[in-house]
């Protein structure tokens, strides 16, 4: 494994490598939060986007993942592609993304993506799946035919990358991990051992 000037260059080029290898979702990325008083959670979530700001996904506000990010906005990434023996760590401080950014992105989705978002208190305690469909059936007659606005408490988030790891596996435990550690404007590279 080598390095690059740019740890973003180096995920894009694992990623090309992951979609021609036929990785199933390889934007599929674990994301793990924490609230003020340390506590972790941790769920999978989609790579929706990536510039030079960093890494970024869309979710609802009031999830749990929201307010603990509200709370504290330093988080991880975690990409896992077994069929290459590859992964990916990820540790930066997240921002919102612009409302502009936010809403461009809800209008690309499919319909339906966009009516369950609008209706669906994420992370909240329901009595039972019908109190959803109710919801859904109800916020669809109330639409009358026109399509839904992106709710002000459903967006995206930027993760700006402090270290990246690439990790490669060896089939006797001599793995390869490299890692870039952000210092100013200049990228840090280190060699670790497995």
């Amino acid at each position: 494994m080598k390095f690059y000037t740019d740890p973003l260059i180096h995920f894009n080029l694992w990623m090309k490598e992951a979609h021609e290898a036929d990785v199933p979702e390889p934007e599929a990325m674990v994301l793990s939060t924490t609230d003020l008083s340390g506590h972790v959670t941790a769920r999978v979530v989609l790579l929706k986007g990536m510039d030079k700001r960093g890494f970024q996904f869309f979710t609802n506000y009031q999830s749990r993942k929201g307010l603990q990010l509200a709370e504290n906005p330093q988080a991880a990434l975690t990409f896992l592609w077994r069929p290459m023996e590859r992964q990916i760590r990820v540790e930066g401080k997240v921002k919102r993304l612009s409302r502009k950014e936010s809403v461009s992105y809800f209008n690309s989705r499919p319909l339906e993506s966009r009516i369950n978002a609008s209706i669906s208190p994420q992370s909240a305690v329901i009595p039972d799946r019908t109190f959803l469909t109710g919801m859904h059936d109800g916020f669809v007659l109330d639409l009358r035919g026109k399509a839904p606005v992106c709710p002000l408490n459903w967006g995206g988030y930027v993760l700006r990358p402090e270290t990246v790891e690439f990790w490669q596996s060896d089939p006797f435990r001599l793995h390869d991990r490299l890692r870039y550690r952000r210092k100013g404007t200049l990228w840090i590279t280190e060699i670790l051992a497995p």
